[in-house]
């Protein structure tokens, strides 16, 4: 088995340490002024956001070229995208640009995924990251970055994020549910 320290394994972990620095911006915003209308915090903000999820795909494109697996990117890959996610949508939850109601679909879809996934592993059975799973973290990601950039139609786009969310989530519960059983 490959060293937990490679490259793919360090870019999650750089995720989960560009996550405060995206909320010092976030909260810090009033501190640096705006050019153009959009506050440069929320700039700064948008641009270390746009980085860290960029390493999301490095990651996963590395260690599938170079097939590189270890235990550990197992798990902080998806911890680290949950915590990017959470936490700067619940950022925008106290600036009042993101309704908390639409972050609270959001976490408890996360943690029945991630009940189901421990169920599976205690029986062997990995449960791998479906196609609804894909695209409602990127429509996520979107709707983010235009919610930070101010950009028209991110509540739009974090509807939709948030329909594929429940129907990501459900689409786990029906095909999980022998082990519920």
């Amino acid at each position: 088995m490959s060293s937990p320290w490679n490259l793919p394994n360090m870019l999650s972990l750089s995720r989960v340490f560009l996550v405060p620095l995206i909320l010092v911006f976030l909260t810090l915003r009033g501190q640096f002024g705006a050019v153009d209308g959009l506050n440069i915090g929320d700039m700064i903000a948008g641009i270390v956001f746009i980085i860290a999820s960029l390493t999301d795909a490095a990651d996963g494109y590395i260690a599938r070229k170079r097939n590189i697996v270890t235990n550990l990117g197992k798990f902080i890959d998806p911890l680290a995208d949950k915590i990017l996610v959470i936490a700067v949508l619940t950022a925008l939850v106290e600036l009042h640009r993101f309704p908390a109601w639409m972050l609270v679909v959001i976490i408890g879809r996360e943690f029945i995924v991630s009940g189901l996934r421990m169920v599976a592993a205690s029986e062997g059975v990995v449960i791998a990251a479906s196609k609804g799973g894909k695209l409602k973290t990127v429509t996520q990601i979107v709707g983010i970055i235009m919610l930070l950039f101010n950009i028209p139609g991110a509540m739009l786009v974090m509807s939709v994020a948030v329909l594929l969310t429940v129907w990501s989530g459900v689409d786990y519960v029906v095909k999980s549910s022998d082990l519920l059983c």
